[in-house]
């Protein structure tokens, strides 16, 4: 989840919002790769997920971190609840599961060299309090009663609404982690064809990466669940945007889509002001009930923008959301796979020309059946199978075009990243499929051994 925006006056004319989104149009050279992930923390003694605060904790993860490896701090209500250093913050989400949110980079290999700084310092710290973190798409044992809310006000506010306008809500503020990265956009022309690429590729990402088929600790017969979370959530602000595909879609459309999603809330002096529900357009016009007579600034439009959560959403930058959190090497593969395919436009154009000719309901199909089956997929006439080996392909080519050396030229490109996905390709198992086999063999149906056995 983001931390409150900053910077910007009062919106004065609706054209401020489109404008808003349009700045952050750059020219190639600048483009730059951020790469995000989430976490599970856990107490190693009894396996049950870390409090807020104590001995065991994120509070003493938190700590450690600022007073061990650095980090600046970032409070709320005089609670640490977050971290800063070098163009990069570490964050709380609802259930107290640790982000990552990286820098802007200009290669795979220095947003992968982050990860692993990051995931040492934590494991580090970790091991001295008591605690691991493992990575997975979604909490495989625990119960929404056993995991803590932080003690941030947004998610105070969230975690009251979502049980109003879906089913899954809360468990996706809890129990759900991710990885995606953030990438650039040059032009309008270049966000609409990258986010169309995105929004309908997604699926491949959520089988390439599917890790949670466990929940509440048994299999729940899908390979992503973090997946199936999110089409139960909260249809106003999830999804595939099918007007992303319509002729004319642009910024100006993506405002109107923002508008129509309910607020959250109002950010002032360190408060989050109940607006459950209410609409930014009233805002506009100074007449949002939570705060009468007041208009929203740009922090706000960008405070808003981060409460939009479709498998793909714009800023400044864009975002790939589709993957379930997993082990460390995927971490830097989901970068990988999406910087090869937006950031090399002979790859961009084929990828768009797997994709263009799939209707909406080809598009919702492969959503879910990449949720429920993962590379097994097979519907509309898509095997799921073959059109992620089409995928990682063009993603391999684009690599190879952006050929931005490693370790001091001894890596000629960033392909390598792909291995692992080139791996589940040719084994046809994802992680998922690799854990499910591991419950049923070895472990014996004993779901307390992921933590040994896949734990950073």
């Amino acid at each position: 989840m983001s931390i409150p925006q900053s910077g910007g006056g009062i919106i004065e004319d609706r054209s401020q919002l489109t404008e808003y989104l349009s700045s952050g149009c750059k020219p190639k050279d600048d483009w730059r790769i951020g790469t995000e992930h989430e976490k599970f923390g856990y107490c190693k003694d009894n396996l049950l997920p870390i409090p807020y605060e104590g001995t065991r904790s994120v509070l003493a993860v938190l700590e450690g971190l600022r007073d061990g490896h650095g980090w600046a701090p970032v409070e709320e209500g005089g609670k640490l609840i977050g971290l800063e250093k070098n163009g990069a913050n570490v964050s709380l989400e609802p259930g107290g599961q640790l982000e990552l949110s990286g820098a802007p980079l200009c290669t795979i290999h220095e947003t992968c060299d982050e990860v692993n700084a990051h995931l040492k310092d934590v494991k580090d710290i970790a091991d001295k309090v008591g605690v691991g973190f493992i990575g997975l798409g979604a909490a495989p044992v625990w119960t929404h009663e056993q995991m803590p809310l932080m003690p941030k006000g947004r998610y105070k506010l969230m975690d009251s609404y979502m049980g109003t306008v879906g089913t899954m809500g809360t468990s996706m503020m809890r129990r759900t982690c991710t990885v995606q990265v953030n990438l650039d956009f040059g032009s309008e022309a270049d966000m609409v064809q990258k986010l169309r690429v995105a929004l309908a590729l997604q699926p491949v990402a959520t089988a390439l990466f599917a890790n949670s088929p466990f929940f509440e600790g048994k299999p729940n017969g899908h390979k992503s669940w973090r997946s199936r979370i999110w089409r139960d959530l909260d249809d106003s602000r999830t999804g595939t945007l099918p007007f992303v595909f319509d002729d004319g879609f642009g910024f100006e459309q993506y405002v109107d889509y923002a508008l129509d999603v309910p607020m959250y809330f109002v950010y002032r002096n360190g408060q989050y002001n109940n607006a459950l529900g209410q609409s930014f357009r009233d805002f506009l016009r100074g007449e949002l009930p939570a705060m009468p007579g007041e208009k929203p600034t740009l922090s706000d439009w960008a405070d808003h923008l981060t409460t939009c959560f479709p498998e793909a959403r714009i800023k400044k930058y864009m975002e790939m959301r589709g993957a379930d959190g997993g082990p460390w090497r995927r971490l830097c593969a989901l970068p990988a796979l999406w910087t090869g395919l937006m950031y090399d436009q002979n790859s961009l154009d084929a990828a768009w020309d797997l994709a263009k000719g799939w209707d909406l309901e080809t598009r919702e199909a492969l959503r879910v059946a990449a949720s429920v089956d993962g590379l097994q997929a097979d519907t509309h006439g898509v095997k799921m199978m073959d059109l992620a080996r089409e995928v990682v392909a063009l993603s391999d080519a684009g690599l190879k075009a952006r050929a931005k050396e490693g370790a001091g030229g001894l890596i000629p490109d960033e392909t390598h990243f792909l291995n692992t996905l080139k791996e589940s390709l040719d084994s046809g198992k994802t992680p998922a499929d690799e854990l499910l086999d591991q419950y049923n063999g070895d472990w014996d149906g004993d779901l307390s051994r992921i933590y040994a056995e896949y734990s950073y």
